[in-house]
């Protein structure tokens, strides 16, 4: 509108002067308070959260200060797996005034059982939550195949008790879902023996210190894919970041994006070479690269 307004009211041969002198006092502008775009038009159109276990150690000292930190980085949302003792009311308003969303949160079998699951729900509706997770099972509920389908069906039917809440439930990987439980890998076992309500959050970094890539397991049920941790492991570099461990990122991100589809995209690490929040911020420019050149 500026430039129109100065067309409009001088004389043509003095437009292209004037035009100069703009363009000459934005170059002049000192460096430090120019901000230059770090995320991509591609990128940016992926839902990224951190996983605040990644900067747990920061999240203690000063969660605030942290989430505030964490939407500068360009990240649009945020995991939990704890709360540091704020209630629901508090993260919510915490996560308003940063510009946040909640792209899920990390809880226990326990926390869906009767006496629990009302706290549950109403907690994670006041989150705006859409997504909880079961972080891992206890070793009763996985430690054979009769008791991985028995752990199947219980979560078929919480999952069908947050449905009616406006939740989705879904499970999250270690590494024992990759080794072998009467003959079969328990991943399989459980996600054949649950249905389509029962929703994938798939760890990479997890899967891949098992010693398996993520490409079979994503194809298997796209579809129930809900969110995917990005994670790296490598076997020579116990503190690899995104992008330096062993996972065929290529690959991955190609099933990602053209046949997957996850709804959320969570960078997590859990390890660090750097202060865990320049850790967070590496992970997010590698994230936004790969999600660019693929």
């Amino acid at each position: 509108m500026l430039a129109r307004g100065i067309v409009a009211i001088v004389k043509p041969r003095f437009v292209s002067a004037v035009l100069a002198a703009i363009l000459m006092v934005g170059l002049c502008v000192p460096a430090e308070t120019r901000t230059e775009p770090t995320t991509t038009k591609k990128a940016a159109s992926y839902l990224v959260g951190l996983q605040l276990y990644t900067v747990r150690d920061e999240c203690a000292k000063d969660l605030p200060g942290v989430l505030k930190a964490v939407a500068k980085m360009g990240f649009t949302g945020v995991e939990f797996a704890g709360y540091w003792g704020y209630s629901a009311q508090d993260l919510r308003r915490m996560l308003d005034e940063d510009h946040l969303v909640c792209y899920g949160s990390h809880i226990q079998v326990s926390d869906l059982m009767p006496d629990k699951f009302d706290q549950t729900v109403a907690f994670n509706k006041t989150l705006g939550n859409k997504l909880v997770t079961v972080a891992s099972i206890p070793g009763n509920m996985r430690n054979s195949k009769e008791a991985i389908v028995k752990t199947g069906k219980l979560f078929n039917e919480l999952a069908k008790k947050l449905q009616h809440e406006g939740i989705m439930l879904a499970y999250h990987n270690h590494m024992d879902e990759f080794k072998p439980v009467d003959g079969e890998m328990p991943w399989y076992t459980f996600f054949n023996n649950t249905d389509n309500n029962v929703k994938i959050q798939f760890d990479t970094g997890n899967a891949m210190q098992a010693g398996q890539q993520a490409a079979p397991y994503l194809l298997k049920y796209p579809k129930r894919v809900m969110s995917v941790h990005f994670k790296d492991h490598s076997d020579t570099n116990p503190n690899a970041l995104l992008g330096e461990g062993d996972e065929d990122w290529k690959t991955t991100v190609d099933i990602l994006k053209h046949k997957v589809h996850p709804r959320w995209f969570i960078i997590e690490q859990e390890s660090y070479p750097f202060p865990s929040l320049v850790c967070a911020e590496k992970c997010l420019r590698t994230f936004e690269k790969m999600m660019s050149e693929n």
